[in-house]
């Protein structure tokens, strides 16, 4: 019985352990979000002042529409590259925190499995039907994780795709909207 304790408070200690890692993982994470946004935005304000004061300082109209469609495709490269950092951010964090995860149930499943057959071995006699029902929980709790974590992959994988075809979407759009803005221009 005191094998089991200790194997239980060991397992605790570890679990919580991992789940420090996990948490300093996802805020590191958000940290790096945090700084993109921020660097983005101080980016963002500078030139759109700047923006504005070249165009309060135009002398016609066709010199506004000529600053105004040079503004749009450095937008659209940006806002490319924008979606691009926050993909590697979000991708190598997934990543990592899929990868720690996944180690963890694994050690959990095999601690578990080991406590599960020493009990079993120190159990006293009459008690098998309980034993096996134990077991058999305990093989479908495990098998419901497995489940639960091939469902998520294949939710973060579809996730990443969606991101990707919207980030291309939005620079698809902005690249329309300078060519017509340059055809304004032109007509």
């Amino acid at each position: 019985m005191n094998n089991t304790f200790e194997q239980f408070t060991t397992t605790g200690k570890a679990n919580f352990q991992a789940l420090e890692g996990l948490t300093s993982q996802i805020f590191g994470s958000v940290e790096k979000l945090l700084e993109l946004n921020l660097a983005t935005s101080k980016a963002m304000l500078g030139e759109s002042f700047s923006h504005i004061k070249s165009v309060l300082g135009a002398k016609d109209a066709q010199e506004v529409l000529a600053q105004q469609s040079g503004l749009l495709k450095p937008l659209a490269d940006k806002s490319a590259a924008y979606f691009q950092h926050i993909q590697t951010i979000v991708t190598g964090s997934g990543a990592e925190f899929t990868k720690a995860v996944e180690a963890k149930i694994s050690e959990v499943q095999n601690t578990l499995g080991n406590v599960v057959e020493n009990m079993t071995k120190n159990a006293p006699t009459g008690t098998e039907t309980a034993v096996a029902a134990f077991k058999s929980a305990i093989s479908a709790g495990q098998n419901a994780m497995e489940t639960a974590q091939t469902s998520t992959k294949a939710a973060v994988e579809a996730a990443q795709s969606n991101f990707k075809a919207a980030a291309a979407q939005v620079v698809d759009v902005v690249t329309r909207a300078t060519k017509a803005t340059r055809t304004a221009k032109a007509a």
